[in-house]
């Protein structure tokens, strides 16, 4: 999950909450402190940091809990108000025809959020078109051309042009037809003149309908800075994060939109072109604090999860039937979903109960089962009884595993068995199950 560091500090303050006895000045006056410590770690801008902790302390020493609300629940429900007050509203990119303007320094993540960018209006329906007018960095053209390739999104360029605003102006020529046009600006690796005044005389040419700056989750304290001059050069009106999902100082990141008063739109959560997903402040904060996030679990799942697949696989578990192909296509499904690390955390208070080391032991043990199960017959996936010692020993060489691993599989699977046995002849719980199908709802299913 993103913010580990930061997330697993709040959540050990607020445990301290639930803990205590009494809600009184002192256990507030310590929670405070803590909260301090962990943003200030997280290099959270350290003005911002005393507001918002100020403000804390002040609400939970002089507001009254709403009836029936205890007063652990009242704090701790302070503490998450506060905390998403600080990241603005929450706000969704138009997919109407516009032009998006990137701008953010070298080495930001900009060129691959372009791509990440594209994808995300291309599966909404849009055309879209890309324009590589970095003309300083040598491999810009081509690396902004493979991603285009990659999600079968044009991308326009001049190798070889020395003025960037007249590529600009030539490529929103050439996609003047395109529903969203997304510029692909230089970086520096510093906030040099001639890098925000080629970003104005871009921004002078295009008239962009969107301005987001890029912003690298690991650059600390720095950010604040960053985006000042970007937004007083060309007024950034978004903020997309990049490298939060291994970022331990992301919040220097995030609170330096408090300088473009822009919002986030969007983070990068890994370096797949894929590894994008919306900002929504409220959501963020809950599986900070470990209080999950059903709502973008289930977008989640919509999006990775083919529900002809996964309506099939449950009409056959209904019926009484779970075979291991039943079992490797919940996987599949599961796996589409991304890192187990990542659906962890959006579950309400599953977030550290389990360790890094054992949820990538966890995602390593199922991607041995699925290479193993490409070893077997199809007469073997559906009727695993039949698998005995000389078929193990087969299934074992056939896929460089060890006997003891494809046992370790078939366990795993009897298991399993038992467990959608026990579900199914739960009368309530099937009923549930049967009401959820017929809605269309198969989004959880994969789980």
């Amino acid at each position: 999950m993103v913010l580990d560091k930061l997330g697993s500090s709040l959540r050990d303050a607020l445990k301290k909450v639930a803990n205590s006895p009494n809600i009184d000045q002192k256990v507030i006056k310590d929670l405070v402190k803590e909260i301090q410590r962990a943003l200030l770690q997280a290099d959270v801008n350290v003005k911002l940091t005393l507001q918002l902790t100020k403000e804390i302390e002040k609400r939970a020493l002089t507001e009254k809990p709403k009836p029936g609300m205890s007063s652990k629940a009242h704090v701790i429900q302070i503490i998450y108000d506060e905390l998403v007050g600080i990241l603005g509203e929450k706000k969704e990119l138009d997919t109407k025809k516009q032009i998006i303007m990137m701008v953010g320094l070298y080495g930001n993540g900009k060129t691959t959020t372009c791509g990440k960018l594209a994808r995300h209006f291309k599966k909404k329906g849009r055309k879209v078109g890309l324009i590589a007018a970095d003309i300083h960095r040598p491999a810009a053209h081509d690396q902004l051309s493979q991603i285009g390739e990659l999600i079968d999104v044009p991308v326009y360029g001049e190798p070889g042009q020395k003025k960037a605003p007249k590529l600009v102006k030539n490529g929103l020529d050439h996609f003047n037809t395109y529903d969203i046009i997304i510029i692909d600006t230089a970086g520096r690796h510093s906030l040099e003149k001639d890098l925000i005044n080629e970003v104005m005389a871009i921004s002078k040419v295009a008239k962009p309908t969107e301005k987001i700056l890029v912003m690298d989750a690991t650059i600390g304290q720095q950010a604040g800075p960053q985006a000042k001059a970007f937004h007083d050069a060309v007024d950034v009106t978004s903020v997309i994060i990049t490298k939060l999902d291994g970022s331990a100082k992301g919040g220097g990141a995030i609170s330096a939109v408090s300088e473009t008063e822009a919002p986030i739109v969007f983070i990068g959560t890994g370096e797949h072109i894929e590894d994008i997903e919306s900002f929504v402040p409220n959501r963020f904060i809950s599986r900070l604090l470990g209080m999950g996030d059903i709502e973008s679990l289930l977008e989640t799942a919509q999006g990775a999860i083919d529900e002809d697949m996964a309506e099939e696989t449950m009409n056959k578990i209904m019926s009484g039937k779970f075979t291991l192909i039943e079992m490797r296509d919940q996987m599949e499904m599961l796996a589409n979903m991304g890192p187990l690390k990542k659906i962890m955390g959006m579950l309400p208070g599953a977030t550290g109960q389990m360790s890094d080391d054992d949820l990538e032991k966890t995602q390593d043990k199922l991607s041995k089962f699925k290479i193993i199960m490409s070893s077997m017959t199809e007469e073997e996936l559906t009727d695993p009884k039949i698998i005995k010692a000389s078929r193990v020993k087969r299934i074992a060489m056939g896929c460089g595993m060890t006997t003891k691993d494809v046992r370790e599989l078939l366990s795993h699977y009897n298991m399993s068995r038992k467990q959608m046995k026990g579900i199914m002849g739960n009368r309530k719980m099937r009923k549930q199950l049967q009401k959820q199908m017929k809605s269309g709802d198969m989004s959880q299913f994969g789980m």
